[in-house]
């Protein structure tokens, strides 16, 4: 089912939507971020998984860090869960309630640069085909009406501009399901970039939160 073929009016939410737990684990992510930006770690620029799993194992299973950054010590951060017929970049499992090992939030994360920024075959559009799609047809889940994907930027943009250009192709694109464009949601007072988006999934409206995490100065690059 495309987009074409809902009546999305019937959906439209009367306030913003809220998911305070995802938040606070969302905020908590964008601590791993300032962290490496201000300690300068090197990171490539055609490598997503790279950047992902100095994230994923050099802060989120950090005992230490997570220590020190509530909530992420209530949870458990796994790499590359499979699901359907895709495999998702992390998975977020309560430990403090255990609630179950099918009762997760994921987060999908791809790149991003400054080309071919409106065309389908950039990385926008397979920030949407391979991230934003996977989620709406339910090859990857969302959890209490909630996924996220993370934006690693490898080259120097304007984030806004480039949001536009994203919200652009979803318009484009099929089988986005798309009831809102990603818009800007206030997760953490000393981030500027996160965005959430509202698609009609199993026939309920249901929420992605857009980390864009700039790691343009931090880019080396890989021979």
């Amino acid at each position: 089912m495309d987009k074409e073929s809902i009546d999305t009016s019937r959906f439209k939410h009367k306030k913003v939507f809220c998911n305070q737990e995802f938040e606070d684990i969302l905020a908590g992510i964008i601590t791993c971020y300032h962290s490496i930006i201000s300690n300068k770690i090197p990171l490539p620029s055609n490598d997503e998984n790279h950047i992902r799993d100095i994230i994923l194992y050099e802060y989120l299973k950090n005992k230490k860090f997570k220590d020190e950054h509530y909530p992420l010590y209530n949870y458990q951060f796994d790499l590359e869960t499979f699901e359907k017929d895709g495999r998702v970049d992390i998975r977020i499992l309560s430990i403090n309630p255990y609630l179950g090992d099918y009762e997760y939030y994921i987060i999908e994360c791809k790149r991003l640069d400054n080309k071919n920024q409106d065309g389908i075959s950039g990385l926008n559009g397979k920030y949407i085909s391979e991230g934003i799609v996977r989620i709406v047809s339910g090859i990857y889940p969302t959890y209490k009406k909630t996924a996220g994907m993370i934006g690693f930027i490898v080259a120097k943009i304007n984030i806004d501009q480039n949001i536009k250009s994203i919200n652009r192709l979803l318009k484009i694109l099929s089988n986005t399901n798309v009831q809102q464009e990603l818009k800007k949601k206030e997760i953490s007072l000393v981030f500027d970039f996160s965005y959430c988006s509202s698609h009609i999934i199993k026939n309920e409206a249901q929420y992605i939160y857009h980390l864009m995490f700039d790691f343009s100065n931090n880019i080396i690059e890989c021979s």
